[in-house]
């Protein structure tokens, strides 16, 4: 039987607002063991910014980071997925957008997060995907 995206999804998220410091995520995310950020206004997800958009969008740009913010370091364009949806959508979607990450939402509203991780120790817990992704953090 199909599991429903409810049943892997991490529902602790981190959220910022768009004019979040770039800076102030990068430490969020070294505070909170994570890779992402989601962004969001009013309620509504607007974005998402990974550890690999501080770098490729940000870092490697050049210049101060100190005026910069989640608004212009975020990928807009996020792929999402339902609560309700099976599991087999996210995995098709990470596939079609090579991503590791897919918001869950209902209506624009962030209420959890399923990575590559998620996927690996839900479906194959012995893998060496899925052992590494339950392993604790190296601090």
């Amino acid at each position: 039987m199909t599991r429903q995206v409810r049943e892997i999804m991490t529902t602790d998220l981190v959220v910022v607002a768009p004019l979040t410091s770039v800076i102030d995520i990068a430490q969020l995310m070294r505070r909170d063991d994570v890779g992402d950020v989601l962004v969001v206004d009013d309620g509504r997800l607007r974005g998402v910014v990974t550890d690999r958009d501080l770098v490729v969008r940000v870092m490697a740009e050049g210049g101060s980071i100190n005026d910069r913010t989640a608004a212009t370091a975020c990928s807009s364009d996020v792929a999402t997925v339902s609560p309700d949806d099976d599991v087999d959508r996210v995995i098709d979607l990470m596939r079609e957008r090579s991503v590791r990450r897919i918001p869950v939402v209902e209506g624009e509203r962030p209420v959890g997060i399923v990575s590559l991780g998620d996927l690996a120790v839900e479906r194959d817990p012995h893998s060496a995907l899925g052992d590494i992704s339950a392993a604790r953090p190296n601090e």
